[in-house]
């Protein structure tokens, strides 16, 4: 329930923030542009805050912080003999406009590369991309990749770190293979190694994707040793007691934990025959997991392993001076926004299925737990979600920055507006694809969790 609260709290907290920056952005941009704003508001709902300066605008901070805007001037509000008249957004030359709907997405990608100049500054943390396992018969076994081999890069790609070889790899959707670089532990030189895609099409989901290619990264290990056995659940019904080590699951031998844990989700109330080591002895077992409706109706045994945390031999910190931490951090941004555009490009094409989508519960739970992991890593999230909130309002829908810059497309082109009703009408198609955008999201969210 706490974990629950944190989420929500952080969720609105970030949202805000990042709105925030989005609507500075038009305000901002307004007022160089001689546009007299009438309000700003961060939020909807109830007024919490109100402040009116002595030009007239209006400051407003609202109750519920998913959303925000510039209210500017606009002449079809107000006679045309108006003093103000001149300082209407409407009457503004064409790229005044453009530069005016175009600050929002901007500022976003700006505060994101300042967040990214910060992380630079204080230490970035990341993981040598050493591979720790290969799943067998998996690709990367076929492309004869193996323990302890460090990806040097993705099809040209350098890849310091495994954030980087991710970011690589999610660019190659839709490829038949890649092209791998490694170097063997002990050895000088490089090896090429082709990895087959063909079967990672269409199947990328919300977990860690390296691992339909068979291929794992140092982190923190997880053992076959049992921390905790909770109260009332089939693992305490079963007999299981902390301590315990998992030696086999009906007769074969167990290696891993997460091979264990698929094991007990596919097989909701049916017994499991174990066997496991217990003060130097081995015990035999039968685990018959409940059913956890909350998760697709898989099984559930209610045990908690012991975690190994990372080995310092595979952690690494990218720390700069203040001028070189800027460059880096521009960098990153643009990658970061390259990424995004991909993988939208991917979604329209159908090579990405639409449940990849998430919504603000997982969201929120990502702000939950970026929070929990450290300061730096809550920058870090707020950066990448600072540039997806760019990119999306780049969308070619009214009621989005982009519908905005399309409006004004056209208007260039043909000379004049579009008409009003032409407008309502783009409005009204636009706002019921983006609440079935936001549907579908939610209804992932649930489904996942």
């Amino acid at each position: 329930m706490l974990s629950a609260f944190l989420n929500f709290i952080v969720f609105i907290f970030s949202v805000g923030l990042l709105i925030a920056a989005h609507e500075f952005g038009h305000f901002l941009t307004a007022c160089l542009c001689g546009v007299k704003v009438e309000r700003f508001s961060i939020g909807f709902g109830k007024t919490l805050l109100r402040y009116v300066d002595k030009r007239g605008t209006e400051y407003i901070l609202a109750l519920i912080p998913l959303g925000g805007y510039v209210k500017m001037l606009n002449v079809c509000s107000m006679g045309s003999t108006s003093s103000f008249s001149s300082r209407a957004f409407n009457k503004k030359h064409i790229l005044q406009r453009v530069a005016i709907v175009i600050a929002g997405p901007l500022a976003n990608f700006i505060f994101s590369a300042f967040l990214y100049w910060i992380i630079f500054i204080i230490g970035m943390p990341g993981v040598r991309p050493v591979i720790d396992r290969i799943t067998i018969s998996s690709p990367a076994e076929d492309a004869n990749l193996t323990k302890g081999m460090e990806i040097k890069s993705v099809d040209g790609i350098t890849t310091p770190d495994w954030d980087a070889v991710r970011m690589a790899f999610l660019k190659k959707i839709g490829n038949d293979t890649v092209r791998v670089t490694v170097m063997s532990l002990g050895d000088k030189n490089d090896s090429e190694k082709t990895i087959n895609l063909r079967s990672w099409k269409g199947n990328i989901d919300k977990t860690d994707f390296m691992h339909l290619l068979g291929i794992e990264g140092p982190g923190p290990y997880i053992d076959l040793v049992l921390d905790q056995v909770k109260k009332n659940s089939a693992a305490s019904r079963a007999g299981l007691r902390p301590g315990d080590t998992i030696v086999k699951v009906s007769g074969k031998l167990e290696t891993t934990w997460n091979h264990f844990a698929e094991i007990v989700r596919a097989n909701p109330n049916k017994a499991l025959n174990i066997e496991v080591e217990r003060a130097g002895s081995n015990v035999r077992l039968v685990l018959t997991p409940d059913i956890n409706f909350n998760k697709k109706n898989q099984g559930f045994a209610g045990l908690v392993p012991h975690v190994r945390p990372l080995a310092e031999e595979y952690r690494i910190t990218y720390q700069y001076g203040p001028l070189v931490a800027l460059g880096k951090a521009v960098s990153q941004t643009w990658q970061f926004i390259q990424l995004i555009v991909h993988m939208l490009s991917k979604l329209v094409s159908g090579e990405i299925g639409l449940s990849n989508l998430s919504g603000p519960i997982s969201i929120a739970q990502s702000a939950g737990q970026s929070v929990e992991y450290g300061f730096k890593y809550y920058l870090m999230f707020l950066a990448r979600i600072s540039v997806n909130l760019g990119v999306i309002n780049l969308l070619p829908l009214l009621g989005l920055d982009g519908g905005h810059l399309l409006c004004l497309l056209i208007e260039k082109i043909k000379g004049q507006p579009l008409s009003q009703r032409v407008q309502a009408f783009s409005y009204r198609i636009s706002f019921i694809i983006l609440i079935m955008l936001m549907g579908l999201a939610i209804f992932n969210d649930f489904s996942y969790f």
